[in-house]
């Protein structure tokens, strides 16, 4: 049989794509996606008949079906974190509350007041939906939010320092992630940078030897992804507030994370916003995606007269928040009105306040749906055993949180295999490689969550022993 003859038998693009068999298809992917799949398929098939394979013209339907799951997936979805590690940056930091999401979608599936102002019908700023809420909960003069904490601490640098001094412990020259680092947002801000004190030291004298005629502010800086300790001193809030109502100059601290719930009895020793404001501090920033719990935003609070500086700088235009982020935001502030409610209510918050007690409970729970999804496969072991977690998001770096995990190990399986079929779920589950074996971490696994797990492996290696 020549080629042309064995051609002939190729499906046509346009009778495939007429046809009602993908129907199903086309309700969930768009037309295009499709239409490619159709052509790579009928390329692929005919280098299968060009070669002298078996191939059934009915097939086309099986390869372009599964060459559109492949293609027509999404890059940024869902996964479940079975880390342990609560605020996980590569995925995603924070977990929105229920509430936040809802008033999300609300707000963005229609026009909203963003900036408009409902009573006096005239032209609004984005700033009072958050405003309002942050001042009564941390108590200060004024607030704003920015897209992120870095966009904040440049904010705060360019419209109060300009292309002044800024001063700053050498101690706290961070990097805060993705290779930014304080003296390269000082650079694109334009303030200059005094460095003062050592690494492990700096003292309230080294702040008043630097203060100079060209001084505009003090900065201090919160190490919170890493921990300096032994021969050590660090120079309190209280000082150098002191210091600058002595010479006239505003006070700011990047806090990082910005807890604002008192969390102290479960062992988190950061500082709260509420409390750095008490100290007559002029200006704090942090971020809204670590421990506050909510969506990636910067949050700056302190006294009027410079947060409305802020506000009229060319950049806070370029920096600020849109509609989906200010809507989340304010639905978790709101939680934060009754305290007690937040920690139930907000996800990081819970994780982080669940008792070693509730996550045992949860792992015997979900080690049983395992072994009853895995009992066709006797080379299975199934455990639950204690664990240590983090907070993570380069936050309290030496805090370990007592917690347990699933252990899942097999004779013959290598814990790298388990670990990468759980990765290419459609619902990826992320778990972690401990001593041979795979952990699935309880504390940042919802019970919901724990099914998905347990028919992922199901389906996995719920037949025959690989």
């Amino acid at each position: 049989m020549d080629n042309n003859e064995v051609l002939r038998k190729l499906p046509k693009i346009d009778q495939v794509l007429n046809d009602q068999r993908l129907v199903a298809v086309f309700e969930d992917v768009p037309r295009e996606v499709v239409v490619d799949a159709v052509r790579k398929s009928v390329d692929e098939m005919r280098k299968d008949m060009l070669a002298g394979k078996e191939t059934d013209a009915e097939s086309i339907f099986e390869r372009v079906e599964k060459l559109v799951k492949k293609t027509g997936t999404k890059s940024l979805r869902r996964v479940i974190n079975a880390t342990g590690v609560i605020i996980h940056t590569n995925l995603g930091r924070s977990v929105l509350p229920e509430d936040a999401c809802r008033n999300a979608s609300f707000v963005s599936t229609g026009y909203s007041s963003l900036e408009y102002n409902l009573k006096k019908g005239t032209r609004g700023s984005r700033h009072d939906h958050i405003e309002p809420l942050i001042k009564r909960i941390t108590g200060a003069e004024a607030a704003m939010a920015v897209n992120n904490n870095a966009a904040a601490t440049l904010l705060c640098l360019a419209a109060i320092s300009g292309e002044k001094e800024t001063i700053v412990s050498r101690g706290e020259l961070v990097e805060i992630g993705g290779s930014f680092r304080i003296p390269d947002i000082m650079d694109i801000s334009r303030a200059r940078l005094v460095e003062v004190g050592t690494t492990n030291k700096t003292k309230i004298n080294d702040y008043k030897k630097a203060l100079t005629r060209d001084s505009a502010m003090i900065l201090k800086v919160h190490k919170s992804n890493y921990a300096i300790v032994g021969f050590t001193d660090e120079t309190e809030l209280e000082e150098l507030v002191g210091l600058g109502k002595k010479a006239g100059l505003p006070v700011a601290y990047d806090m990082g994370s910005g807890l604002i719930a008192d969390l102290s009895e479960y062992g988190i020793r950061e500082a709260n916003v509420e409390n750095v404001l008490k100290t007559g501090i002029d200006m704090v920033f942090f971020s809204g995606d670590k421990l506050l719990g909510g969506p990636q935003a910067g949050i700056i609070a302190g006294r009027k007269k410079y947060i409305d500086k802020m506000k009229e700088h060319p950049l806070a235009r370029a920096l600020r928040i849109d509609k989906m982020t200010a809507a989340a935001m304010e639905a978790v502030l709101y939680e934060y009105l009754d305290e007690e409610n937040a920690v139930k209510k907000i996800p990081v918050l819970k994780m982080i306040t669940d008792s070693e007690k509730e996550l045992e409970k949860k792992a015997k729970k979900c080690a049983e749906k395992i072994k009853e999804a895995l009992k066709e496969n006797e080379g299975f072991h199934i455990s639950v055993q204690p664990s240590e977690n983090r907070i993570g998001g380069g936050t309290t770096p030496l805090t370990i949180l007592p917690g347990f995990a699933v252990v899942i190990g097999h004779n013959e399986i290598t814990p790298e295999k388990t670990e990468k079929s759980l990765r290419a779920n459609s619902i990826p589950v992320i778990a972690r490689i401990h001593k041979e074996s795979v952990n699935i971490e309880m504390r940042t696994v919802t019970e919901e969550e724990t099914d998905i797990i347990a028919e992922t492996l199901k389906s996995i290696y719920g037949g025959e022993d690989e």
